[in-house]
C-alpha cells in the first residue's frame, strides 16, 4: 500500500545520512527507498557501489576536518 502512495504522490525523502556537507544520503518515509546526490547535486538511486563510495567520501571528509580543528 505504501509504494502504491509513493506512485501516486511521489516520495517523501528525510536525510537519513550527511556524508559530506553537499553530499547526503535520503530514505522515503514512505516506501523506505534510499537515494543519494550524485556529482552533479541529482537524486541517484542508493547502488552498494554508491553506498562504498559514500564510506569512502565520509572517513577522508571526517578525516581532513578532524585534522583542520586539531591545528586551528
Amino acid at each position: 500500500m505504501k509504494k502504491v502512495f509513493c506512485s501516486i504522490f511521489g516520495h517523501h525523502y528525510s536525510v537519513s545520512k550527511k556524508v559530506t556537507m553537499h553530499i547526503k544520503e535520503y530514505k522515503c518515509v514512505h516506501c523506505g527507498k534510499e537515494v543519494t546526490t550524485d556529482v552533479s547535486g541529482n537524486l541517484s538511486n542508493l547502488t552498494p557501489e554508491l553506498q562504498e563510495i559514500n564510506q569512502t567520501l565520509e572517513r577522508l571528509y571526517q578525516r581532513r576536518h578532524g585534522a583542520v580543528h586539531q591545528v586551528a
